[in-house]
């Protein structure tokens, strides 16, 4: 008895390119949208599992930035990848209107517009890595080349250890 998964516009963005990728659904718990849920879902490692960040830097606007799930964005080396000088993460209540997604169903597919993407350095040591599909309770597992090609993304070190 296989439960019927809806496709999400990232879900179908993919597969009008051709790549591939499978969606993987998991329990969502509204008190703990963290990764580390997630990954503790799915049964993956944490390193694996990806969150999408939304930043805003002092020169170049908007960009995104996708971070393993138990790591936090450095904000300088997010600034300086993206040709800015500083970055901050927008606000909460800025993430619906700028990108069509809510907390903890950010995708870097199919945001409202294209930003520029940055994703850590990283997600080349795996095979593949898991993105949120763009709603809460899905994600996608995807080869990270293949993510960074299709985003157009470029590859850096962009996160660290939580304080």
């Amino acid at each position: 008895m296989s439960m019927k998964i809806n496709k999400t516009n990232a879900a179908r963005l993919l597969d009008k390119a051709g790549i591939s990728y499978e969606l993987i659904p998991y329990e969502v718990d509204e008190n703990n949208l963290a990764a580390t849920h997630v990954a503790e879902q799915l049964g993956e490692d944490i390193r694996q599992v990806f969150k999408t960040l939304v930043l805003r830097g002092d020169r170049n606007g908007i960009f995104v930035c996708v971070i393993p799930g138990d790591k936090e964005v450095d904000l300088k080396a997010a600034a300086k990848i993206s040709g800015n000088k500083s970055a901050e993460m927008i606000a909460m209540k800025e993430l619906l209107p700028i990108t069509g997604y809510i907390r903890g169903g950010c995708s870097p597919i199919g945001m409202k517009k294209h930003f520029p993407t940055y994703i850590d350095a990283s997600a080349s040591l795996f095979g593949y890595i898991y993105i949120s599909a763009g709603i809460r309770g899905l994600q996608i597992k995807i080869a990270p080349q293949e993510l960074m090609a299709f985003v157009d993304a470029r590859s850096g070190e962009i996160a660290h250890d939580g304080v």
